[in-house]
């Protein structure tokens, strides 16, 4: 059972990242996991009052506020007409719209979930992660650090890529994904994020010569085939309660191709 003595409602970042520092103290983002912890806080604190709840769009970026809302990402029309889609496809099967309006993208990357699909679509992005004190970080090198005590603000996306395409595989429409898989190319990076595995997100690199073909939809069935066995080979996967390690690393395969196979028809129809 969760148990909060006092409640804070933070007036500034400076004053929530002081109260953070305590390790009875917490952080409480949508409260969606945290509600189903059994832990005593001795003071909750709210981020809500401090304008982190808005996306951000200028000529070069996306900057997405901590506390936005999933369902603020499934439903914002410029960011998923720039992607494709694939921020909608990333988020759209998580638990019920209910969840969705209460969930925030800082709880979803800050936690760095093994079963994260907010996580893996931006892996797949020029993303970074804007922290309070520790300054702006790439995403995919945050992704690989310990947690600690600092406060996400917002996660930046750049608009430096054209092309995404994000898969998922789940046993049932509202479960956790047994694999989740977001690809990008574009006139300079092939980036490929595998989650889920069970554990979170990792990013490999597209080779140059399948990056290229994929971009312009003249790669060969049998080359994005290679690609996908080549990089599937290089992602560790486990087994849990909801797949074995041999078929995930099979789903990663298949995810793998079809991305591919889908970026390279929209590269035929340019």
């Amino acid at each position: 059972m969760l148990k909060i003595k006092e409640y804070v409602k933070a007036e500034s970042l400076e004053q929530a990242y002081e109260l953070n520092q305590k390790r009875t103290n917490c952080i409480l983002g949508g409260m969606l996991w945290l509600k189903m912890s059994n832990r005593n806080v001795q003071k909750a604190i709210d981020l809500s009052g401090l304008g982190l709840d808005q996306i951000e769009e200028t000529e070069d970026e996306f900057r997405i506020g901590c506390m936005t809302t999933l369902r603020e990402l499934e439903c914002h029309e410029a960011l998923n007409e720039w992607s494709d889609g694939a921020v909608k496809d990333a988020v759209s099967d998580i638990v019920g719209v209910q969840f969705r309006n209460l969930a925030t993208i800082g709880g979803s990357i800050f936690g760095r979930y093994g079963f994260s699909d907010v996580l893996t679509v931006f892996l797949a992005m020029d993303s970074y992660v804007e922290l309070h004190k520790g300054g702006i970080i790439p995403l995919h090198e945050f992704a690989q650090m310990k947690r600690d005590n600092d406060i996400l603000v917002r996660v930046i996306v750049k608009k430096d890529q054209k092309d995404f395409v994000y898969l998922s595989h789940r046993n049932s429409k509202t479960d956790f994904p047994v694999l989740t898989c977001a690809v990008s190319v574009d006139e300079t990076e092939g980036w490929i994020s595998v989650g889920a595995r069970p554990q979170k997100a990792v990013r490999m690199s597209m080779t140059e010569e399948v990056r290229k073909k994929v971009e312009q939809g003249v790669c060969s069935e049998e080359e994005m085939k290679k690609e996908a066995e080549d990089i599937s080979a290089q992602i560790k996967t486990d087994s849990n309660m909801r797949a074995g390690k041999e078929y995930r690393s099979h789903l990663a395969k298949v995810l793998i191709r079809r991305s591919l196979e889908r970026l390279n028809a929209k590269g035929g129809d340019q």
